[in-house]
C-alpha cells in the first residue's frame, strides 16, 4: 500500500457532520485535507430517517441523503476521501503525526482533526435493532417531534434520561420511564422534575424484554422484577437513554480522556494537549450531541488547524 512520505497538511478522522464540515473548511483554506471515512461513513445520521431540525431543510431530509450532500460538498473543494478505518495513531512527533489504517496504509500529517463521534449504548435486544429508526431511537431531542400526541417509553435512570423524558412529556400524551434499578442515578433535582411531571409514569426495577411490532413499534413488553410480573405497554415510540460511548479507544495512549472516554479539549477550543491535534463533534461533546453542534465544532477545528499551520509558516 502506498505511503505518504511527506506529511500532509491536514488529516481528518471520521465522516460524520463534524468530519465533513472540517473537510469543507480545510479544503477551502487550501489545506488539501485527507478524510478517513471509518467504519460508518456518515456517522449516526446514516441510521436516522428524517431530520427536521437541521437548518436549511424546511421540509426535512433523510439522514443518509443529508450526509451524501455533505460528502459531495467536501469533495467539491478537493477533499480526498479514503474509505479506511484508523487502527493506530502515534502523536510522539508533533511535526508529523503518524496514522495507520486497516488497509495497511501509513499517513503522516502536520495537523489531525479527530471526528470519530460516539455510539449510543443499546440494550442488546434483537427487536430493538430491527426497529431502529422505525420507532426506536437513542435521541429524544432528534426524534421526539415525530411522536407528538402519542404514548412512548424511555429507558434510563440518569440525568440524560430524565432530561429526555421531560422533553418528551411536552410532546407526548404519556411517557413511560423504565428505570432498570430500584432507584434513579440522576441528580435529585432531575429526579424530582420527572416525578413532578403528571404525564410521566415511572416504572422502577423494570427490565425491557422485547420491543413489539413488525414494521413499526406497536408496544413494549416489560418485566417488573420486584414482583415478577410481565406487562405490555401500548407505545409507538421507544427511546433508549442509557448513555453513549465515544469512539476514542485508539487515542488512549496519546490524548487525555475523561472516565467515559470523551477527549478533553482546551476551553473554548477544539485543541487537545498535543500540538496540532484537534477533536470535534461527539468524541468531545457529551452535552449536546446534535448534528448541528458537531458541524459547528468541525468548523472550529478546521479554522484552528489553519491558524496552527500559519503559525508554523505553512
Amino acid at each position: 500500500m502506498t505511503e505518504f512520505k511527506n506529511p500532509e497538511s491536514c488529516l481528518i478522522i471520521g465522516a460524520g457532520p463534524a468530519g465533513y464540515t472540517a473537510a469543507i473548511y480545510a479544503a477551502r483554506a487550501a489545506l488539501q485535507p485527507i478524510l478517513l471515512a471509518g467504519p460508518q461513513p456518515g456517522g449516526q445520521l446514516m441510521i436516522t430517517n428524517e431530520v427536521e431540525n437541521y437548518p436549511g431543510f424546511p421540509e426535512g431530509i433523510m439522514g443518509p441523503e443529508m450526509m451524501e450532500l455533505f460528502r459531495k460538498q467536501a469533495e467539491r473543494f478537493g477533499t480526498r476521501i479514503l474509505y479506511e478505518t484508523v487502527t493506530e495513531v502515534d502523536f510522539s512527533d508533533p511535526k508529523a503525526h503518524k496514522i495507520t489504517t486497516d488497509g495497511g496504509r501509513t499517513l503522516w500529517a502536520q495537523t489531525v482533526i479527530v471526528c470519530t463521534g460516539a455510539s449510543a449504548k443499546w440494550l442488546g435486544l434483537e427487536s430493538e435493532q430491527r426497529l431502529n429508526g422505525r420507532g426506536v431511537s437513542a435521541c429524544a431531542v432528534c426524534d421526539g417531534f415525530f411522536f407528538r400526541g402519542q404514548e412512548v417509553a424511555i429507558v434510563g435512570g440518569g440525568d440524560t434520561a430524565c432530561e429526555e423524558a421531560h422533553y418528551l412529556s411536552k410532546l407526548c400524551t404519556r411517557v413511560h420511564m423504565l428505570v432498570r434499578s430500584d432507584k434513579f442515578r440522576a441528580s435529585k433535582i432531575m429526579e424530582q422534575r420527572v416525578r413532578n411531571t403528571p404525564n410521566i409514569v415511572i416504572h422502577t426495577n423494570t427490565e425491557t424484554l422485547e420491543v413489539l411490532g413488525q414494521e413499526a413499534v406497536e408496544g413494549v413488553r416489560i418485566l417488573h422484577k420486584d414482583r415478577g410480573e410481565e406487562r405490555i405497554l401500548p407505545v409507538t415510540g421507544f427511546f433508549v437513554a442509557i448513555g453513549h460511548k465515544p469512539n476514542t479507544d485508539f487515542l488512549k495512549p496519546w490524548l487525555r480522556l475523561d472516565e467515559n472516554g470523551y477527549v478533553f479539549t482546551r476551553p473554548d477550543s477544539t485543541a487537545t494537549d498535543v500540538p496540532g491535534v484537534f477533536v470535534a463533534g461527539d468524541a468531545q461533546d457529551k452535552v449536546y450531541r446534535q448534528a448541528v453542534t458537531a458541524a459547528g465544532t468541525g468548523c472550529m477545528a478546521a479554522l484552528e488547524a489553519e491558524r496552527y499551520l500559519a503559525a508554523l509558516g505553512h
